[in-house]
């Protein structure tokens, strides 16, 4: 286990049982049965013990869209004490400062700068930290919350203090360049070009109130946006691909509740060794292979892809398809699931040395 409580010897175990005896002593049925009571005693102890083991979590954001879709994951596990902030002091800085220092584990699910703020809160060098915002996902300190992305990665999320939570645009993108610039395939200073389709709960609750309140006629239709190149998620992207050029990117939002599809468009005669599109997949495919959560399909596309697959989970999958001229990879996921909530909840799990995949659907 990899956080810290308070030390469970045996003698302390034996006290425990001893002074439970000693206390019950005129109890009748330690009379009649000292076996049954020694039982009952110790019992108690383990049930007190395992109450002390629970790490304690804390989500601070818990009414905005991946706070709550957080909550909805954990709420019913037992494996962790889940420590609850009451509505009229989600707002309380010193309230949730004490919760903050008090858990072994935080989620901020803030804006950027409320997430810096809020790091500044802790006090202690116990408390780790998922962040689900932009603010720390290229400052030096912090972990790339994608375990996928490389066979150390998991690693260094395990023993990490402080992991940055990926965008979900940015995890389509990096989990379909990374390991064809790791294998020299794509160099670093290809123009890349990304399409992404996503559905509207990626705008939060703002974006969710327009589509479902009293939408104008052209939220109707598919809506390109970002059109100056500044899309919060193009940092990232560049940061941990390693890329040398910002890529060119199309994100695309359209009228349907979540999933999205993030299409990367590559010239075969322009990358190394100009493979065939067969042989990209099979490059990734090997990439990934043992993957749990990333999966490549074994046939190469054709037809048509919709972009609300894998709702409700943590699954991503990677469709390669082209004629060898033109490639291209698209990942399909839940952009609140592995593009935010599920993967948070699974970074937690690798962080507390829990199983991996536990709670991370709804």
């Amino acid at each position: 286990m990899r956080y810290n409580h308070r030390v469970v010897t045996c003698d302390n175990v034996t006290s425990a049982v001893i002074d439970i005896i000693v206390n019950n002593s005129s109890n009748k049925t330690l009379h009649n049965n000292p076996l049954s009571a020694i039982l009952t005693g110790i019992i108690q102890i383990i049930l007190m013990w395992e109450a002390t083991m629970k790490p304690k979590v804390f989500i601070d954001g818990q009414e905005g869209t991946t706070g709550l879709q957080i909550y909805d994951r954990l709420r019913k596990r037992a494996d962790i004490e889940l420590l609850p902030i009451g509505d009229k002091h989600r707002k309380d800085v010193l309230e949730r400062k004490k919760l903050i220092n008090k858990a072994d584990l935080v989620f901020f699910c803030l804006p950027d700068a409320a997430a810096k703020e809020a790091v500044a809160l802790i006090e202690n060098d116990n408390t780790r930290v998922i962040d689900a915002s932009t603010a720390h996902r290229t400052e030096p300190g912090w972990v790339y919350g994608l375990p996928e992305l490389a066979k150390e990665q998991r690693a260094k999320i395990a023993v990490a203090k402080r992991v940055a939570n990926p965008g979900c645009h940015a995890t389509g993108f990096v989990i379909n360049v990374y390991p064809l610039i790791t294998l020299g395939v794509l160099q670093r200073d290809y123009p890349v070009t990304c399409f992404s389709l996503t559905g509207y709960s990626g705008g939060g609750k703002p974006m969710i109130r327009a589509y479902e309140g009293d939408p104008t006629p052209d939220m109707y239709a598919p809506r390109i946006y970002g059109l100056e190149q500044q899309h919060k998620h193009i940092p990232e992207m560049v940061h941990v691909s390693g890329l040398k050029r910002r890529p060119a990117f199309c994100p695309v939002v359209d009228d349907y509740y979540s999933g999205i599809a993030v299409t990367v468009m590559m010239h075969n005669q322009l990358l190394r060794g100009a493979p065939s599109t067969a042989a990209i997949h099979d490059m990734l495919a090997c990439y990934y292979e043992g993957e749990q959560f990333v999966t490549v399909v074994a046939e190469l596309g054709n037809g048509m892809l919709e972009s609300n697959w894998g709702v409700c989970s943590n699954l991503l999958q990677l469709i390669v398809s082209g004629n060898d001229v033109v490639t291209t990879v698209t990942a399909r996921f839940d952009n609140l699931g592995k593009g935010a909530s599920g993967a948070a909840v699974q970074n937690m799990n690798i962080m507390l040395g829990m199983v991996e995949d536990t709670g991370v659907n709804i």
